[in-house]
């Protein structure tokens, strides 16, 4: 923030420093300034411009002499009085970013048993030091300033698990700051630690290959709320063991990992597993969060380790969750914040580089398109190379199989899809897919990794929110008690009907959203706003608890048999409710935490998923990874402008979904005979022409 203190001097370019002069003091008048370096020696300045504001009077001149970027400088005005000249928008221009473009692959503590390396990239910094505890015994070593804006050090002995810190010199002050490569942490991230990389071992199973993205079925959970709840079995819960624990106990009550195996889904979504600022890890009951307030991006959060003063704990205890999963058929998806951080003061980008890895404008003011007070700024080099080399490590040292990006139209089209490339490198399934909202941030619009530069990113996908309003209703607080297709509000049948379709088809003078299947996530209910049943109870508060779960149902059914990638919120399955809430993110783990007693009141609806999900696995059908399968084989029709019949046929199958959202019975002339497989969540052997639609229900036929 500018023009606060008596006397401020930023440079914002390479020949431009603008100064505010308090009014309090010589009325905020100087007819001329100098640039000191750290040596003495002594410039004018060139006063190009005088701008007199409310408190201050802005200056703004031009440097005579070439800046030597990492020296300290001071700004005197003609009364002799100095400030520190603070790096700040010339971090933005794109001559510092070719001057420290750094592409090594050495950032962070590089440890051997015989010596460890650490480098870090601060071009804008005078000095860097390192404090490190070994076996408590502290040491500070000044770090060498190094190529392109970097400092190393070598120490020699075995530093493994020692904590460190860097001390940074920059815009005049000493900030203290753990390492943004950091591997681990100490409780409350408070230090970093070596780690010897080499000791995080994964098992080496193979999954069977997909097809396109189109095959995946996504379940999305946290692992603090999966096994929460008491008298489960789960002896860690909330922890990554408790996630993937079994035992008797577990298995007789259908709980926890135990219940998850079950459900047939590909892909397990983990909300936020890295390190978080909003959970106090000494008391870890104390505070509820989801996690969406990122401190580190490499070391996985302290809270669901089993130990968590064990640095190696997380890592350890996250790796047999990895390896579980992965063993039982299921993929993992981690669900990554790269959008803004906890706190933009004590953030370690903004302690080591000021303003560089955040979206600022030549005022000094910060794009807040997060409302979180920051925006992340993926345009800069080392700013691109920080998210693409923490999914490279997170990717391949964890054998993770695809990231969901929170808040994806904060970054830029170019970082998400070279994560994708550099991820796909490591494993030929990798899935990317994020919230692509159209944030208002100060990035380019035409920049941004949103919906509507979907076809920049051909192999990205996004959550539908267009799928979503349709066939629930709309979901903000204002809009709650506007109904979707599938909750009666029978207009909305031809945007259904693009929806089913991935939104691919410019059909009935619809847009399309997206320009393949494989781009389109479908989903009804996620951890943000209402769940989809309390959704419904608002909006249909006419309906019988019978009639809330068909349409619960038919919710479901949609999300599973529509053309794209079904996505499944934890607990949707049966009837999860919040009590009305749209914003848990805070609340306690009482209202978030998964109520197994509550899956077993509503059973009938967890099968009807689980015959929804098989279903969708047999019949590839349902899964079409282009457009122009779309346009060929998917075909649509009415019933009394009311009942949908959507059709799937190509070589291999002729397929009939009918969905039924009304209170009213129909028969259907199928024109061939078809087999009835599937009919409120049953599978049946009956052959039928005529077909009896009952009110509220779904329906699939197949012929040959």
């Amino acid at each position: 923030m500018r023009a606060v203190d008596y006397f401020e001097a930023y440079l914002d370019d390479f020949d431009k420093i603008v100064i505010f002069f308090s009014k309090e003091s010589y009325d905020g008048v100087s007819r001329q300034f100098y640039l000191r370096d750290d040596f003495g020696n002594i410039d004018e300045l060139q006063i190009l411009s005088v701008e007199p504001l409310t408190t201050h009077i802005k200056y703004t001149c031009r440097v005579l002499h070439e800046i030597e970027i990492g020296r300290e400088y001071q700004v005197l005005h003609q009364f002799a009085r100095s400030t520190i000249l603070q790096y700040s928008y010339i971090v933005k221009r794109p001559r510092f970013d070719a001057m420290f473009a750094y592409d090594g692959n050495d950032l962070g503590a590089n440890y051997t048993p015989a010596a460890t390396t650490f480098v870090i990239w601060a071009p804008t910094a005078a000095k860097v030091c390192l404090e490190i505890q070994r076996k408590d015994q502290p040491e500070i070593h000044m770090m060498e300033k190094s190529e392109k804006g970097t400092f190393r050090l070598t120490l020699k002995g075995d530093y493994e698990l020692a904590k460190y810190v860097y001390h940074v010199r920059v815009n005049g002050i000493w900030n203290e700051s753990i390492d943004p490569y950091g591997k681990s942490s100490t409780i409350n991230s408070t230090r970093s630690i070596v780690v010897d990389l080499s000791k995080i071992k994964m098992a080496e199973g193979q999954l069977p290959i997909m097809h396109g993205n189109t095959e995946a079925i996504i379940y999305e959970t946290s692992v603090r709320d999966f096994t929460m709840k008491p008298n489960i079995g789960v002896s860690h819960p909330g922890k990554f063991k408790g996630f993937v624990e079994e035992n008797e106990t577990t298995k007789s009550l259908n709980t926890g990992f135990s219940y998850l195996k079950t459900l047939g889904i590909t892909h397990v979504q983990l909300m936020p597993v890295l390190d978080f600022g909003s959970v106090d890890e000494y008391n870890q009951r104390l505070f509820y969060n989801w996690g969406y307030d990122p401190l580190q991006y490499m070391t996985l959060e302290g809270s669901y380790a089993s130990n968590s003063f064990d640095p190696m704990s997380r890592i350890n205890d996250f790796c047999e969750l990895v390896d579980k999963l992965h063993e039982n058929g299921m993929r993992i998806v981690l669900d990554v914040v790269f959008n803004h951080v906890f706190d933009l003061p004590t953030s370690s980008f903004q302690k080591i580089v000021p303003g560089y890895y955040f979206q600022m404008n030549e005022l000094g003011h910060y794009s807040n398109g997060t409302w979180c007070g920051n925006d992340f700024d993926s345009t800069g080099f080392m700013a691109r190379k920080f998210i693409v080399d923490a999914c490279v490590y997170l990717a391949k040292t964890f054998r993770i199989d695809g990231f969901r990006f929170d808040l994806m139209g904060i970054l830029d089209v170019d970082t998400v899809n070279e994560v994708y490339h550099r991820c796909r490198e490591i494993n030929r399934d990798f899935i990317i897919y994020g919230e692509g909202w159209d944030m208002p941030s100060y990035l380019d619009p035409n920049r941004r990794a949103s919906i509507a530069n979907h076809d920049k990113m051909p192999m990205i996908a996004h959550f539908s929110d267009r799928f979503r309003d349709v066939i629930k209703g709309r979901t903000s607080v204002e809009e709650i008690d506007v109904k979707g297709y599938c909750s009666n509000d029978l207009s909305l049948i031809q945007v259904a009907k693009d929806v089913l379709s991935a939104s691919v088809t410019n059909k009935n003078n619809i847009a399309a959203y997206f320009s393949s299947p494989q781009q389109a996530v479908n989903y009804v209910e996620c951890h943000d706003n209402m769940t989809c049943w309390d959704k419904l109870k608002s909006c249909c508060r006419e309906d019988t608890r019978e009639t809330r779960i068909k349409r619960q149902q038919l919710c479901l059914a949609a999300v599973l048999f529509a053309q794209g990638i079904p996505f499944i919120h934890s607990g949707q399955e049966f009837a999860r409710t919040k009590h009305g809430k749209p914003n848990t993110y805070c609340d306690s783990d009482s209202i978030n935490r998964i109520d197994y007693e509550r899956r077993n009141r509503y059973l009938s609806i967890v099968e009807f998923a689980k015959d929804c999900i098989a279903l969708r696995k047999s019949l590839p059908c349902f899964s079409y990874a282009t457009t122009q399968d779309i346009l060929e084989y998917v075909s649509f029709e009415e019933i009394n402008h009311s009942a949908l019949v959507y059709r799937m046929k190509d070589e291999i199958n002729d397929v009939a979904v009918i969905f039924n959202p009304t209170q009213n019975y129909y028969e259907y002339d199928m024109k061939n005979n078809y087999q009835l497989i599937f009919k409120d969540g049953k599978i049946t052997p009956e052959e039928q022409r005529i077909v009896k639609v009952e009110p509220l229900s779904v329906l699939v036929l197949k012929r040959g």
